[in-house]
């Protein structure tokens, strides 16, 4: 089956410019307008509906994209078990992660995975936990690395454990502090990762009852810790999420103490491509002991899958 089109398809309703995509896939636009208008014909019904800076799918569109998603999926797990098979290592992979993940944490395994298996192309898809969530579900992406809070019914495998800090100005009282009491956050505006992001600081909340006053909230973590170093408030944040800017801001442990479970997010076993498969092998299999030196992240005291 020629599943080119449905890849221009796909591609298309990702990047929402025909441009884009042409650039994106190898193509001149007008042959990517041409795919999809001959796509459009074959179908019955129009993908698409053009505008001034872009397209946006139709409502037909968005009723089959699911459906190409899955195609397009099943065609990469197909034709990497063959390639496996064969005795070769080609093939793509995408995997969904926080921006901390992407920035501190995957670079130690891609480094090592591209070494193993340099056929294999890597994307990158940041975001919080609702949009990887949904690409993940949607076969948008392989797998998920993510926190545990609010996977919905995704598949579950447990690594790592990361603190939450308390993220303040670097100047006293903060720097004499061994460690931050929770109930202190009502003394102190405070800056909140916004809904959808990333659960983990919201459930602290919930479970401690404390109600700081939230001057603002935002998806960009970066955004946050600016805001702190620039002494509009404090927050709570995940450590891998500050690490990288802990010269710009303190950290502080909790009293007492919370942490968010990361691991990774998937449909099923069945569904993962032997790209996917060899990634997370890589990952389990790799010495913990070097990440938590690097990243300051606890082993979880044991692996943990759900189905």
């Amino acid at each position: 089956m020629e599943l080119t089109k449905y890849e221009i398809f796909a591609d298309a309703a990702k990047t929402g410019n025909f441009t884009k995509t042409a650039d994106r896939m190898g193509y001149t636009q007008p042959a990517v307008s041409r795919t999809l208008r001959l796509l459009e014909q074959e179908l019955g019904f129009p993908l698409f509906v053009r505008q001034k800076n872009g397209v946006e799918l139709t409502s037909s569109g968005r009723t089959i994209l699911p459906h190409v998603l899955a195609l397009l999926a099943q065609q990469r797990q197909l034709e990497q078990q063959v390639a496996e098979i064969q005795g070769l290592h080609v093939g793509r992979l995408t995997i969904a992660c926080f921006a901390s993940v992407s920035r501190v944490l995957l670079p130690h395994f891609l480094a090592s995975f591209q070494k193993n298996f340099p056929g294999i192309t890597v994307e990158l898809m940041e975001g919080g936990t609702d949009d990887i969530v949904r690409w993940v579900s949607e076969s948008v992406a392989d797998f998920g690395i993510m926190s545990h809070r609010q996977i919905g019914t995704l598949s579950w495998l447990s690594l790592w454990r990361d603190p939450l800090v308390a993220v303040v100005p670097r100047e006293e009282p903060f720097l004499s502090m061994e460690a931050f009491p929770v109930e202190k956050m009502t003394a102190q505006p405070f800056i909140l990762s916004a809904d959808g992001t990333d659960y983990d600081i919201h459930h602290m909340l919930s479970t401690t009852k404390i109600r700081p006053t939230i001057r603002f909230t935002s998806k960009d973590d970066h955004a946050i810790v600016s805001m702190v170093a620039n002494h509009l408030g404090m927050s709570i944040l995940p450590r891998l999420v500050v690490l990288d800017l802990a010269h710009l801001v303190h950290m502080l442990p909790l009293a007492p103490e919370f942490h968010r479970t990361l691991g990774i997010a998937y449909k099923e076993k069945s569904a993962l491509t032997p790209a996917a498969r060899k990634f997370i092998d890589q990952i389990v299999k790799t010495d913990t002991a070097k990440i938590q030196e690097l990243d300051g992240l606890e082993d979880c005291a044991e692996l943990e899958e759900t189905e």
